[in-house]
């Protein structure tokens, strides 16, 4: 099995589905070696991982995602020796790894002159965008493999990112070969992305690690990229699509649509009855799949608040909206 769509008029089969564990993390490292795409969870959303430092592995991230060429893509690593032979981190770059990884960041830096990933997972720029990992299937399957990986989202290009290993079997079911269960993802929000500019940072996406925090544990200034060009994965401006409608801000229930809540009141899905931000990030990408798969021919989301992890949460929402 490639990993890519089968040729018209076949079946495509079910991906094998298994449990955490030594046989899956053998199973799927074998898989990664062979050039194949293994959809594993990660502290943040389920990813979809191949060899980074293989072409054709990587192309067939794209193809069995549908994923735009010149997007990107995160290469996680299992320690700092790994990530230092593949980018170039100066003294801001090493502090803030110094602080947040193992976890929920990802950091932009120069590749490395020798640096080993393939240029289309970095779609051509001369920057990379690394992460190391904090969930252990993540962090076994690098290391059996004993290679960094490459893994976006393990969804179709543009749909709700996946927290739940069924989530990956609904969207891409007979595209790829191995789904690793490891339970829903505590975070459900994929990793923030910051790229170090000497005496200050840019956050590229908004994440689990807010700029608040980052300016708080730097004491440095923390601005948002207003550059307009896409140097990092998740800047698609139409991104985390649920297929239908989506309307935010809705104060009240929209007749016919899925109400997602926050806080008190009546709705479909609650992201989180006592307002808690990072419970109601967790259970984001879980509500907008339920919306998808309801009767409703839209979608309707109450208003979040926009500090802390509210400005990861709505920066999803409003690209789920376009």
């Amino acid at each position: 099995m490639t990993g890519s769509n089968p040729p018209d008029g076949e079946t495509p089969p079910a991906a094998r589905c298994l449990p955490l564990g030594d046989e899956a993390v053998t199973e799927g490292a074998a898989l990664i070696r062979a050039g194949q795409c293994v959809a594993v969870p990660t502290e943040t959303v389920y990813g979809l991982a191949a060899d980074a430092t293989n072409a054709e592995s990587v192309a067939r991230i794209y193809a069995t995602k549908g994923r735009p060429s010149f997007n990107p893509l995160i290469v996680h690593v299992s320690d700092r020796t790994m990530a230092e032979r593949l980018g170039q981190f100066d003294a801001l770059a090493a502090r803030i790894a110094d602080q947040w990884w193992p976890g929920p960041l990802t950091i932009v830096v120069p590749r490395t002159p020798d640096c080993s990933v393939a240029s289309i997972a970095t779609a051509g720029l001369d920057t990379i965008a690394l992460r190391m990992p904090a969930h252990p299937a993540m962090r076994s399957l690098i290391a059996a493999a004993g290679v960094p990986l490459a893994a976006p989202s393990a969804n179709a290009s543009g749909g709700v990112s996946p927290t739940k290993a069924r989530h990956v079997l609904a969207s891409l079911d007979g595209r790829l070969s191995l789904v690793i269960d490891g339970g829903t993802c505590t975070r459900g929000l994929e990793s923030t992305i910051v790229r170090p500019m000497g005496d200050h940072v840019v956050i590229l996406r908004p994440g689990p690690v807010t700029a608040e925090e980052i300016s708080a544990g730097l004491g440095v200034p923390v601005t948002d990229d207003l550059s307009g060009k896409i140097s990092a994965p998740g800047q698609l401006a139409s991104h985390y699509a649920p297929g239908k409608p989506v309307l935010l801000d809705q104060a009240e229930p929209v007749e016919g649509a899925f109400m997602i809540g926050f806080g008190p009141g009546p709705c479909d899905y609650c992201l989180s009855r006592r307002g808690d931000l990072t419970e109601a990030a967790a259970r984001l990408f879980d509500a907008l799949h339920a919306g998808a798969a309801s009767d409703c021919a839209t979608i309707a989301v109450a208003p979040i608040p926009h500090e802390g992890l509210g400005a990861a949460i709505n920066d999803r929402l409003a690209r789920a909206a376009v």
